[in-house]
């Protein structure tokens, strides 16, 4: 019951957050410009500071090298997932120009503006490595299968772009995550004044992730949300198929139990909020991919506490 009434607690210090972002957006503070910044300061400022403060504080260099093996349990999740996918989609009939669409994002989730908070707000800074373990699988497999499958959905041949790639897995949250890796295996200390700048910026990151999807809920209009087959679909796959594969996947494995929890959890995040993006960018369907980032990020304030109970028995 503890555990529970923690996770209950944690998730509606970041529904408040959400709702400030929400509130704000319907009375005009916020418009999609604002968005768009809100997100470029996060992922491109805000988060790495974060990454190299929590880092090169909290971890020794043995806790980041047993970090890598640990890979494998995101990797295989997902791709368990992406085979499901392709049973689901033809056992609910997903119309020919959304068929991508819902796999993508049915395998992929939410694993910084909805994870990272859910998790430090749970467990803590020591969550974190394992929070970023989770995070290159999940957006090494968006940028590369996930988007390939949007494509198909859109007027124009599915190609694979390894520039793009590449510049969005090493996007500047990971290259934070990895220059914190440097200065602790080289046992480089940073001066106090710029740890403290770091400090004070990285606190941006959780406050701005929760205003960031406040704003996305309220533009994608809760009235909206329809609870047709396909949404259903999609929460079957984020909220009961993902975790139980992940549950199964970590249940004996000799890893430290935080790391389980951590990966049980992150499986269960909603959809990406790069799915409308990447929609709207090869002329796919955006509005239904706007529509279930919203109800999944919704839907998923209820299902973490149940998760959370869930990955308490491991």
């Amino acid at each position: 019951m503890t555990a529970f009434l923690s996770s209950v607690f944690g998730v509606l210090e970041i529904l408040i957050l959400i709702a400030i972002g929400y509130g704000l957006t319907a009375v005009g503070w916020f418009d999609d410009r604002s968005s768009r910044l809100i997100a470029k300061v996060v992922t491109q400022v805000a988060l790495p500071a974060y990454m190299i403060v929590t880092i090169t504080q909290k971890f020794t260099a043995q806790q980041l090298l047993t970090l890598l093996p640990d890979l494998r349990f995101p990797v295989l999740s997902m791709a368990i997932l992406f085979g499901l996918s392709f049973g689901v989609c033809r056992a609910l009939a997903v119309p020919k120009g959304r068929r991508g669409l819902f796999k993508s994002m049915f395998f992929n989730s939410n694993t910084v503006f909805i994870g990272l908070p859910v998790n430090m707000a749970l467990f803590g800074p020591k969550s974190l490595p394992y929070v970023l373990v989770y995070y290159m699988a999940n957006t090494t497999i968006f940028w590369t299968i996930g988007v390939y499958l949007i494509q198909a959905d859109g007027p124009k041949p599915a190609h694979f772009d390894l520039k793009q790639v590449l510049g969005k897995v090493f996007s500047p949250p990971l290259l934070g995550f990895i220059v914190g890796v440097i200065f602790v295996l080289l046992h480089i200390q940073l001066p106090d004044f710029l740890m403290s700048d770091l400090t004070y910026v990285g606190d941006l990151t959780i406050p701005g992730s929760m205003f960031f999807i406040g704003i996305a809920v309220y533009q994608a209009g809760l009235r909206n949300i329809r609870f047709n087959r396909e949404l259903l679909g999609i929460f079957a796959g984020r909220f009961v198929l993902a975790p139980i594969v992940m549950y199964l996947l970590v249940f004996l494995a000799p890893v430290p139990t935080i790391m389980k929890q951590v990966f049980v959890l992150q499986s269960a995040m909603p959809v990406m909020t790069n799915a409308p993006v990447v929609a709207k960018l090869y002329g796919a369907d955006a509005s239904t991919a706007s529509i279930t980032v919203s109800a999944t990020t919704l839907f998923a304030m209820v299902v973490i506490p149940i998760v959370m109970l869930v990955a308490q028995t491991l």
